[in-house]
This record gives structure tokens, C-alpha cells and sequence, in this order.
């Protein structure tokens, strides 16, 4: 995946964020399928933001970018901070 398809990914996903709180806004998302959906939208959007990083990163220091992986969820979400 390239950064331009990692940052569609990332546009397609904020859509369907915003999406769903409109949805929860209008009575038409029951409250905790909508916040289900949303904990998985964050963890796949930081995935996103952590592979572009990586591959900026990697881009950076004269490596190759395509060797940049998409992290498991649990240790993107419990980075430091």
C-alpha cells in the first residue's frame, strides 16, 4: 500500500465516522452499535496514521517504505505518549 492509498483508507474511514454520528444524531444508530463501530473506525484509523508515519519514517532515513507493516491494534493503541 502506498501513502496515497494509505491516505484514501484514512478518507474513507472518517467518512463513515462521520457518517455513523449523523446517523446516531437523526435516531437512526442504536447507541452501542454505533460506539462498536466507532472503536473499531479509531483503531483502524491510527493503523493508518501509524503506517503512513512508518513509511515517512522510513522514507526519511533512506530506507525502503514498502517495508513498513500495518501493526497489530493492540500495540498501536497502547503507544506512549
Amino acid at each position: 500500500m502506498d501513502d496515497h492509498q494509505v491516505l484514501e483508507q484514512i478518507s474513507s474511514l472518517v467518512a463513515e465516522e462521520h457518517q455513523l454520528r449523523e446517523q446516531r444524531q437523526t435516531g437512526g444508530l442504536d447507541s452501542e452499535e454505533e460506539q462498536a463501530r466507532l472503536r473499531q473506525l479509531e483503531e483502524a484509523l491510527d493503523q493508518c496514521w501509524d503506517l503512513l508515519r512508518q513509511r515517512r519514517a522510513r522514507r526519511e532515513f533512506g530506507q525502503d517504505q514498502s517495508d513498513a507493516r500495518v501493526r497489530p491494534t493492540e500495540e498501536v493503541e497502547n503507544y506512549l505518549q
